[in-house]
C-alpha cells in the first residue's frame, strides 16, 4: 500500500542489458527498488532473473525491448502496456522512435496516457510534448555517452513529479 505521506512512488528503469552488458543491477538501484510501490522496466532486460529480483522488492510491470527474447516474453512482458496509478494513465514501450514528433506519435498511439515511459536510447529525459509527458530513465548499467548511469523515480502526490537520479 502506498504511504500517502510520500505519495505513490514508481521506480523506472530500462536498458539494464544483464548479463549482456552488466553482470547485475547496481546496489543503488536495488535500494531504490526496496522503497517504491511499483517498478517499471521499459525493456532490454535480457534476462528474466532481473525481473524476478526486482519482483522480490515491489510489483513489476515490464515490456520487451529489441534485445529481449523468448524468456522475457515468457515472463509476461508484452511489446507495450498501459495502466493507471492513482488516477494517472501510464503507457510503456521500449522504442518510442525518433525524437522528431515523438510526442505526437506517442499521443496517437496512447491517446489516454498522461505519461509515456520508454527506453532504447539510454538517454535520460523528462519532457512534455504534444499533450503527453515523455520519460526515459536512461540506463543504470550502460550509460553509453551519458555522464553517469541513471534511473527515474516518479512520485504521484497532488501531481506527477519525475526525478532523474544519476549515480
Amino acid at each position: 500500500m502506498p504511504d500517502r505521506g510520500r505519495g505513490t512512488r514508481i521506480l523506472v528503469v530500462a536498458d539494464t542489458h544483464i548479463p549482456d552488458f552488466a553482470r547485475e543491477l547496481p546496489p543503488v538501484v536495488l535500494r531504490a527498488a526496496a522503497g517504491v510501490d511499483l517498478i517499471v522496466h521499459a525493456g532490454d532486460v535480457t534476462a528474466p532473473g532481473v525481473l524476478e529480483q526486482l519482483a522480490d522488492l515491489a510489483p513489476v510491470r515490464a515490456v520487451r525491448g529489441n534485445n529481449d527474447g523468448r524468456a522475457i516474453a515468457a515472463w509476461g512482458a508484452p511489446e507495450s502496456l498501459s495502466f493507471d496509478v492513482d488516477g494517472v494513465r501510464f503507457a510503456v514501450i521500449h522504442d518510442a522512435g525518433p525524437a522528431r514528433r515523438r510526442g505526437a506519435r506517442m499521443h496517437r498511439r496512447f491517446p489516454d496516457a498522461a505519461v509515456v515511459l520508454f527506453g532504447h536510447s539510454h538517454i535520460p529525459m523528462d519532457v512534455e510534448e504534444d499533450g503527453v509527458r515523455l520519460v526515459n530513465p536512461g540506463s543504470p548499467t550502460w550509460k553509453r555517452r551519458q555522464e553517469r548511469p541513471t534511473y527515474v523515480i516518479v512520485t504521484i502526490d497532488r501531481g506527477i513529479r519525475v526525478r532523474i537520479v544519476p549515480f
